[in-house]
């Protein structure tokens, strides 16, 4: 299958840091979660019929508090730390130029630092399958196949019944999400050696179980890669790419929720560089945020990273 030289472009918006954090001075203290999200990688942005399986590793640890457009005394939050491994395997299958298909299941082992209220910092572990996303996407608009929606859902697969983690620091959220998103990319030189893309998704809880409902969030991407450098007489492709990722997520939701320490803005800078062999690839990035701001006082990483192996079929 023909594709572009970028198999995955980052997902997410690497992880989005942070849902409620309760003051040390309220009985229950809350802790800030993180889950990826997805707005879609190059895996969508096909240029031929066939397949492509992928795995994905993600590392983050948010050890900092935040609130408002700044950093926090650490003082003011209870929790202190929530460090993350994210593992996804996943597929996209189009059956032609016009119709796919993509699924991703992820698993994450998660640490979780806090206060217990009298100055001794407890620590807890947890391991879990997260929320399976299933997702559909039409590309038909062109001939290119530069253009398409993706249409789907985020299932609630996920443990969130962890008796040590908050209900926003559970691995799996406990709802169904709807997820709606699109994407065109085109080339920026008429020798197509530098390409941009854009990309969008909207993601909103529609069901919710023990009282607590996620935020939605919308999440969006525009970035330029450089399809010019290869190696090994032309076989290893070197791509550089460059991403500004963005996002937009609402207060939380119920009795389980924290409305006050939930939510945020948030636009990131992940550099990063894809090597393909064949039908094979390997991508990496860091991602780094340039702006953030918190409602309350919530936990956030000062970066994250991110490994994919894709291969064609």
């Amino acid at each position: 299958m023909n594709r572009p030289h970028l198999r995955r472009l980052a997902a997410l918006l690497a992880c989005a840091a942070g849902l409620c954090v309760l003051s040390s001075s309220q009985a229950l203290a809350c802790a800030c979660g993180c889950g990826v999200f997805d707005v879609g990688t190059s895996s969508l942005f096909p240029s031929g019929s066939g397949g492509q399986a992928f795995f994905e590793y993600d590392f983050m640890d948010q050890n900092q508090n935040h609130s408002g457009p700044s950093s926090a005394p650490a003082s003011d939050n209870t929790d202190k730390e929530i460090r993350t491994n994210f593992f996804t395997v996943g597929a996209q299958y189009m059956f032609d130029h016009a119709w796919g298909v993509m699924v991703e299941a992820p698993y994450w082992t998660r640490t979780f630092k806090t206060d217990d209220g009298t100055g001794v910092i407890d620590t807890f572990n947890g391991s879990a399958v997260g929320d399976i996303r299933l997702k559909g996407m039409y590309t038909g608009f062109s001939h290119d196949m530069s253009t398409g929606i993706t249409f789907g859902v985020k299932l609630p697969t996920g443990d969130y019944g962890n008796p040590n983690f908050d209900r926003d620091t559970q691995i799996g959220t406990g709802s169904t999400d709807i997820l709606l998103g699109g994407f065109h990319r085109g080339a920026l030189t008429q020798d197509n050696a530098f390409s941009y893309f854009v990309q969008a998704q909207w993601d909103e809880p529609v069901a919710s179980h023990g009282g607590y409902t996620p935020g939605n969030e919308l999440d969006a991407a525009i970035g330029a890669h450089y399809n010019g450098f290869t190696a090994d007489g032309g076989k290893l492709r070197i791509t550089p790419v460059l991403q500004v990722l963005v996002s937009q997520r609402a207060r939380d939701r119920g009795v389980n929720a924290d409305p006050a320490n939930s939510g945020y803005t948030r636009a990131i800078v992940s550099p990063g560089v894809e090597f393909g062999m064949g039908d094979w690839s390997v991508y990496a990035d860091v991602e780094v945020p340039v702006y953030q701001y918190y409602y309350g006082d919530q936990l956030v990483a000062p970066e994250a990273v991110k490994i994919i192996v894709s291969r064609d079929f």
